[in-house]
């Protein structure tokens, strides 16, 4: 194809990816190559919204599982994920392309509150917009807020970067003869109990017919080629 085959995307990035191969924290070599793909996709004349995951910073379930309260531990990896974004938005910067975060959580003095009306407004206008602090509730994942701002700003497919290039009928690094889907419906994702999103989120992409691709963040070029419609990690269909 010569031209994208999505107009507005939402692409979900998890937290540790941004940490590369350190312990924890922001590896700004891997966050400088995540702003070069997706740079190069916009210049295609792609709108593309970003969520963004905390776990490099702090993972509410994790908290949980240490004997903190819940909702608590949720709204530190809510914290986690603003920072996420800022550090992102910034890179964006340094690249010339401009980015605007919005928070589901209130904290006007470093980002500005998440307005549908708005973030919409600024796809438009060519911005990259970074979507932090999840749902802005607890018990939600990121991924669920990635199928959340993906059906409110009307965005074409859930992009969801991982660490492997797709769904594989098995664990690849346990199973040598696991083969990788290229597409799959919901249905069949639902009957095999392939992990592709949290339940939730899931289930919100399938009920709004919002199509996902699970592809690799790692592999070069690879979010071009997902949108350019080449067969490039597993596209989940309604």
């Amino acid at each position: 194809m010569s031209q994208p085959a999505y107009k507005r995307i939402l692409l979900k990035l998890s937290g540790e990816a941004l940490m590369g191969d350190d312990a924890y924290g922001i590896n700004q070599e891997v966050v400088s190559g995540i702003v070069r793909d997706v740079v190069e996709v916009t210049r295609l004349g792609v709108e593309i919204g970003i969520v963004i995951g905390g776990g490099n910073i702090f993972r509410g379930m994790a908290g949980a599982a240490s004997g903190m309260d819940r909702a608590t531990a949720d709204y530190m990896g809510m914290l986690a994920t603003v920072m996420n974004a800022m550090a992102l938005a910034d890179a964006f910067r340094a690249a010339g392309v401009n980015a605007r975060v919005q928070s589901a959580l209130r904290i006007d003095q470093v980002v500005e509150p998440y307005i549908r009306g708005k973030a919409i407004r600024y796809l438009e206008e060519g911005r990259v917009v970074i979507f932090g602090a999840g749902t802005g509730n607890p018990f939600f994942t990121t991924d669920t807020a990635a199928a959340l701002r993906g059906s409110e700003i009307g965005a074409d497919i859930v992009l969801k970067a991982t660490k492997v290039d797709g769904i594989y009928t098995a664990d690849p690094k346990k199973d040598p003869a696991a083969t990788r889907f290229q597409r799959i419906s919901f249905d069949e994702a639902i009957a095999r109990n392939l992990a592709v999103m949290d339940a939730t989120a899931f289930a919100l992409c399938r009920d709004q017919r919002l199509p996902i691709n699970v592809f690799s963040l790692f592999k070069s070029g690879a979010l071009k080629r997902v949108v350019m419609g080449e067969d490039e990690g597993t596209l989940v269909y309604c």
